[in-house]
C-alpha cells in the first residue's frame, strides 16, 4: 500500500522509537480488514519495535489500537489512515512509543489533570483536511492521560454508525456518547470545553504582560507576515490567533501561490507557523480579540481585551482577523446546519455520495465545489443569483462538460427545507420572479467570505461591507492602528496579497514608531 519513498521516511522516523509498540487489530474477512491487515504488516516490517497482533476483540471491525508493550493504549483508528490521517497515523505511532507531543508545558500539565473519564469517537473523512487537527489532538491527549481514550472512525467504513448518528459533515466528536464537538478545532479549543477555568487561568497569566511595540490580531499569512517583518526590526513583537493559519486552514489545493507549485492550507498554515516561531515573537494562541481601545494620544498605548478577560497593551496594533465563510441567510439554513447544509465540499462531500446536491454560488469556489462534488454524487444543481457565472472560464469550460450538473443562472437561493432531521429540498426565486422547488439531500454554500471585524464596529472606519477602511500603508483610521489581509478593503482576497499587506502593515507601524516620540514613562492603563 505505502510507496517506497513513504517507506524509507516512515522508517526513519521509526528508527528513534523509544519504546516497542504492537498494532493490536480487530479484523474480520472483509476486504477493507485485508487492506487494513496488510498496511499495518507493511509498517511493522519497517522497524523490529512494532509488531502486529490479531488478537484485538473491539466490536468495530475493522480497526486497531496502538498500545505499548505491555501498556494501555487509548488511540484507536476505525480507519484505515491513508489521505489526511496518515500524518495522524505516523505521530499517534511515535507518541505511544514515548516521543512527546509538540505541546506547551502548560498545555501537558492541563491535559494531565483532567479527571475523566473521556472516551471521544472522532467521525472523519480521509479526503478532510480539517479532520487532522481534532484527532491529532485528541490522540495526543489520550496518550498523555489514562483517563482519556480516543477512536478515530472513518465514515465511509461505518455507514450504519454514520446514518444512526445522522452525522453529515466531519470532523464530528462524541464525548462519552453525547455529539461534543463539530468542525475544526485544536487542543486550545478543545482544552477549553473540557476545562471551564481554563479561561480565568488564561486571563490571569496573560495580566502582567508587558506592552508590545507591535500587536497583531490573527494569525494567518497577513498575520503572520506581519510578526516576521515586526521581529526583524527587533520590535517586540505579539500575535494573538484564535487558531495559526485561519481561513487557509479551510483551504484545500493551493496551486497560486507563487514560488510554490502546489500545497495545500494545512501545509502553508504550518510553515507560516514554523517561519513566525523562528523569531522572537510572543505567540498567544486560543484567544479571540472583543474590543479595541485606541490610544488617547499619538505614541501611547493601545488597549486590546480578549473574550478571556486578559488585556494587552501595545504601541501600534495590526489588525490582521481575515474573514469566514458568508452564510446564505435563508430559513432553513442554520436549523439544517451539519444536517444536509454544508460549507467545505472537500471534508463532507463523501457523506453524500449517490445523493443530489447544490452549490449556491458561481464564483470560483462555487464551481470548483460543483466540479469536485460532480465526481461524487448523483446530481448537482449549481444557482448563481447574477445572469452569468463569475468564475474564471477556465472553471467553466470544465463545468460544462459534466453530464450530472445543472446550472441555474437568475436563481436566487430563498428557503431550505427539510424533514426534521435532515435536508429535502430547497426553494429558490427565478428569473421569471416565481419560486421553484428542488428535490435533493445536500446544500453546500459556497458565496464568498465576510471580515470578522464585528467587534471593531464604533472603533474604526469599516465600509459598508464591515471591511477595515486602510490606505496604502496599510493605515486606518485611527493613529497606530494598522490593518492587513481579507478583513481590510484591499481587493482581491488572495493569499499571496495578504502576505504582502502583512508585510506592508509592520513596515508601516515601524516607521510609525520611529517618527513619533515615546511617551514618557507611565502606568499601564488598566
Amino acid at each position: 500500500m505505502l510507496q517506497d519513498p513513504i517507506k524509507t521516511q516512515l522508517k526513519g522516523y521509526l528508527a528513534g522509537l523509544a519504546h516497542p509498540i504492537v498494532l493490536e487489530a480487530s479484523l474480520d474477512d472483509s476486504p477493507q480488514s485485508r487492506e487494513m491487515h496488510e498496511l499495518l504488516h507493511e509498517v511493522a516490517a519497517l522497524s523490529d519495535r512494532v509488531q502486529v497482533s490479531e488478537a484485538g476483540q473491539a466490536t468495530r471491525r475493522p480497526s486497531f489500537a496502538i498500545k505499548r508493550e505491555g501498556g494501555r493504549t487509548g488511540v484507536t483508528f476505525a480507519a484505515i489512515p491513508m489521505g489526511h490521517e496518515f500524518t495522524s497515523f505516523v505521530l499517534a505511532l511515535l507518541q505511544v512509543a514515548g516521543h512527546p507531543p509538540k505541546l506547551s508545558d502548560d498545555e501537558i500539565a492541563q491535559i494531565k489533570a483532567l479527571p475523566g473519564p473521556y472516551h471521544f469517537e472522532t467521525y472523519v473523512s480521509l479526503s478532510c483536511q480539517n479532520c487532522p487537527d481534532v484527532v491529532q489532538a485528541l490522540n495526543a491527549m489520550s496518550v498523555l492521560n489514562p483517563n482519556i481514550s480516543n477512536v478515530t472512525i472513518d465514515g465511509a467504513l461505518f455507514q450504519d454508525e454514520v446514518t444512526a448518528r445522522n452525522i453529515m459533515s466531519v470532523p464530528q466528536v462524541y464525548l462519552n456518547g453525547e455529539p461534543f464537538e463539530t468542525g475544526r478545532a485544536d487542543i486550545g479549543q478543545l482544552l477549553a470545553k473540557l476545562d471551564a477555568d481554563a479561561p480565568r487561568r488564561a486571563a490571569e497569566k496573560l495580566k502582567d504582560t508587558a506592552p508590545f511595540d507591535v500587536l497583531i490580531i490573527g494569525g494567518g499569512p497577513a498575520g503572520a507576515s506581519a510578526a516576521v517583518y515586526a521581529a526583524r526590526k527587533g520590535l517586540r513583537t505579539g500575535l494573538v490567533a484564535e487558531r495559526f493559519g485561519g481561513q487557509v486552514m479551510d483551504t484545500a489545493g493551493i496551486e497560486n501561490f507563487i514560488s510554490v507549485p502546489e500545497t495545500d492550507g494545512p501545509k502553508l498554515a504550518a510553515a507560516l507557523e514554523a517561519h513566525v516561531r523562528a523569531y522572537d515573537v510572543e505567540i498567544i494562541n486560543a484567544q479571540r480579540a472583543k474590543e479595541l481601545f485606541p490610544a488617547p494620544r499619538p505614541g501611547g498605548l493601545h488597549g486590546v481585551a480578549l473574550e478571556s478577560g486578559a488585556i494587552l497593551h501595545a504601541r501600534t496594533v495590526v489588525l490582521a482577523t481575515g474573514a469566514h465563510w458568508r452564510h446564505l441567510g435563508v430559513p432553513g439554513e442554520e436549523e439544517y446546519r451539519n444536517k444536509g447544509v454544508a460549507y467545505c465540499p472537500h471534508c463532507d462531500g463523501p457523506f453524500y455520495k449517490g445523493k443530489r446536491v447544490a452549490v449556491a454560488g458561481g464564483g470560483n469556489s462555487g464551481v470548483e465545489a460543483a466540479i469536485d462534488l460532480a465526481g461524487i454524487v448523483a446530481h448537482v444543481t449549481l444557482l448563481q443569483r447574477g445572469s452569468h457565472l463569475k468564475a474564471d472560464k477556465v472553471l467553466q469550460d470544465k463545468l460544462h462538460t459534466l453530464p450530472n450538473v445543472t446550472v441555474l443562472t437568475e436563481a436566487l437561493t430563498t428557503r431550505i427545507e427539510g424533514n426534521g432531521r435532515n435536508v429535502t429540498g430547497l426553494t429558490y426565486r427565478g428569473g421569471d420572479g416565481a419560486d421553484h422547488h428542488v428535490d435533493l439531500e445536500g446544500v453546500f454554500v459556497q458565496i464568498g467570505l465576510l471580515p470578522n471585524t464585528g467587534w471593531l464596529k464604533n472603533t474604526l472606519r469599516l465600509n459598508d461591507f464591515g471591511e477595515i477602511m486602510v490606505n496604502d500603508h496599510g493605515a486606518t483610521s485611527v493613529p497606530g492602528v494598522f490593518a492587513a489581509g481579507d478583513a481590510t478593503t484591499t481587493p482581491y482576497k488572495q493569499i499571496v496579497i495578504a502576505i504582502g499587506d502583512g508585510a506592508t502593515a509592520a513596515l508601516s507601524a515601524f516607521d510609525y514608531l520611529i517618527r513619533v516620540p515615546a511617551p514618557a514613562p507611565q502606568p499601564v492603563p488598566a
